[in-house]
């Protein structure tokens, strides 16, 4: 009998220490959470209760996979059930204060509830109360109870587009990886994948009209490297290096999209950007030309640019949109805009005459005209078209979305004009940049530098601008210099996620400190799903200053607050045994030729070590 009791004892003293350490900590943050005591214990008996609402089973499958997954719990979904369950519940009457995406997640001891006026809501809500599961379970104990802590969470987003893009054109990825990306996006709650299908390095979608935009548009020369160094194309080399998407892949992705509450943003980049496109059908550039499709040297006499004075490539591209809006049931069709090189219209005699036949006084008004152009043939396809901020130049199409990537001066403007406005300049929203500093980055120079601290300082509505106009943001994702699936997540993690809290979360509850300390808590769901990510928030950085006698001094800091920073001026590798940084600049030694620092937490190292010669940081 005494055993029996000593036995009940021990279980109950294990499960108290175990429940005790229960952690809340969701990304992004939620509008309004309130902790109370106790939790709701998570086992193999648990149900999800769908009342009966057919929108929401496909939501409980889901949410009971991924269970299984994080926990070896299975769990199973029924109509009717009492007890200790995870009921989800579409509102009966609205709640007009979360929304078409907001939820409300009751956990109590007794059960949980989620409440959303949507089937999106919804899922939002078991995001949330996923990533809790996954905070309070480990990968050692699968297959037991875990405690998920009590929690009453009021949540909505603050922006309607929370968006990634990715580059497929520069490096192909198959649709398994797409899948897999689109995964990793909605356990922070983003919303938009804008999907780069089409640029000088390939084409990436089959239009069945133009076969060739595929057979010959979307292979390339193999290539490797620095993409503005790489070799130019050799006689007879034979392009294999690509790939491309059939309609039926795209079909297959667009549903797997859809039952997440993506919306994909299929982007043909026209009328620069085109090089594939010309590679396949010459008669579509100013020249006319045989071209091959771009491997990263510098451009050609041929170019990358469309004809503006060729009535047959808006014909093309009318058959090649109907084609994508056909594939694509969101609002918006991308059509780029960016980055052309009016060279080739100065000399072309038929865009001059096209000019001159419609009184338009420079090329940066010829590309009004394409555009313009373009957006009809959008909207006769019953879509929305969407551009980068140079469809600004020459006047803006009458009813263009702009998406501001030359920092906020477009997105500015355009709000100015009563356009609607995506943001997503290059200072806080290109993914594509540096993490960490430049040395241990590994990355070739010059290529800037973009740290988490800075993507979370990004303010999406520019002061003086009406917000209604601003739509909200994303980061992208180029692919340059990124040619694996897993450097793809390493560039978009965990930097995505301070953007999600960007996007999703209130602009008054954005605290740094507090959203670092619930970052380093969430990284561990990334190592649960094998999610390559960069773990440079915990590398020492250096900078230099100076007295007012010249005397040099360095300052270490790191992105993770609560580091030991350990430093050395000789060629000795530093470590615990090291001097330690004390937060006050430290005078470098005289002959002194680099500088070396490492970060630790609790007697550990953390980071990866900083090795810096001093004239390297003198020049920067």
């Amino acid at each position: 009998m005494k055993n029996r009791f000593l036995i009940s004892f021990l279980l109950l003293l294990v499960s108290t220490i175990s429940f005790s350490q229960e952690v809340v900590s969701i990304i992004p943050e939620p509008v309004n959470l309130t902790q109370s005591s106790g939790h709701f214990v998570i086992n193999g008996k648990t149900k999800i209760v769908t009342n009966g609402d057919e929108s929401v089973l496909s939501l409980a499958a889901m949410f009971a996979d991924r269970v299984d997954f994080l926990t070896g719990n299975k769990l199973t979904a029924t109509s009717k059930g009492k007890g200790k369950n995870i009921s989800l519940q579409i509102n009966k009457t609205r709640n007009n204060e979360i929304g078409d995406e907001g939820y409300v997640l009751e956990i109590q001891p007794s059960g949980v509830k989620v409440a959303a006026n949507n089937p999106s809501g919804i899922f939002y809500g078991l995001q949330s109360l996923l990533q809790l599961v996954s905070l309070n379970s480990t990968t050692e104990n699968k297959g037991q109870e875990v405690a998920v802590p009590a929690v009453s969470i009021v949540d909505y987003p603050r922006f309607a587009w929370r968006g990634l893009m990715l580059d497929v054109s520069r490096h192909f990825f198959d649709k398994e990886f797409i899948k897999k990306f689109m995964d990793q996006m909605v356990e922070y709650k983003y919303n938009v994948f804008h999907w780069h299908l089409t640029d000088d390095p390939g084409w990436r979608i089959e239009i069945m009209k133009y076969p060739k935009l595929t057979e010959v548009g979307a292979w390339r020369v193999p290539r490797t490297g620095v993409f503005y160094s790489m070799p130019a194309v050799k006689p007879g080399e034979k392009p294999t290096y690509g790939g491309y998407y059939t309609q039926e892949d795209i079909r297959e992705i667009v549903k797997y999209a859809a039952d997440r509450f993506i919306t994909i943003v299929p982007e043909i980049d026209i009328p620069g950007h085109s090089r594939s496109l010309i590679a396949a059908y010459p008669q579509a550039s100013c020249s006319g030309r045989q071209t091959t499709v771009y491997a990263g040297e510098i451009d050609g006499p041929e170019g990358n640019v469309l004809c503006a004075g060729n009535e047959a490539n808006f014909k093309m591209l009318d058959d090649i949109l109907g084609e994508v809006a056909a594939l694509f049931p969101g609002e918006y069709i991308h059509i780029g805009g960016d980055e052309v090189c009016k060279d080739f219209w100065e000399q072309c005699p038929k865009c001059q005459q096209v000019m001159t036949d419609n009184g338009l006084k420079d090329e940066h008004e010829l590309q009004s005209y394409f555009i313009k152009r373009a957006e009809k043939i959008v909207e006769s396809k019953g879509k929305h078209l969407i551009g980068w901020d140079e469809i600004l130049e020459g006047g803006l199409a009458p009813n263009a979305t702009v998406m501001s990537w030359r920092g906020m001066e477009g997105g500015i403007k355009a709000a100015s004009e009563g356009h609607e406005v995506v943001m997503t300049p290059t200072d806080f929203c290109y993914l594509d940049y540096m993490q960490g500093d430049p040395i241990t980055s590994g990355f070739p120079a010059p290529w800037p530098t973009l740290d988490i601290s800075k993507v979370y300082s990004f303010e999406p509505v520019p002061n003086g601008i009406d917000p209604k106009y601003i739509l909200g943001g994303q980061g992208n994702v180029w692919t340059e210099m990124i040619q694996e699936e897993r450097q793809v997540e390493y560039m978009t993690w965990p930097r995505a996620m301070a953007l999600s809290e960007v996007f999703w979360s209130p602009k008054e509850k954005r605290n740094s400190e507090n959203f670092m300390h619930r970052l380093e808590q969430n990284l561990p769901l990334l190592d649960k799903n094998k999610t390559k990510y960069a773990r440079s928030v915990y590398d020492p950085f250096a900078k230099l200053t100076e007295t007012s006698s010249s005397e040099l001094q360095v300052e270490f800091g790191s992105e993770f607050p609560g580091l030991d920073i350990f430093y050395s001026f000789n060629f000795a590798f530093p470590d615990e045994y090291s001097p330690k940084y004390n937060g006050q600049p430290v005078t470098i030694p005289t002959g002194a030729v680099e500088i070396k620092a490492i970060t630790y937490r609790d007697g550990k190292p953390i980071g990866q070590m900083l090795r810096v010669k001093i004239d390297d940081l003198k020049n920067r």
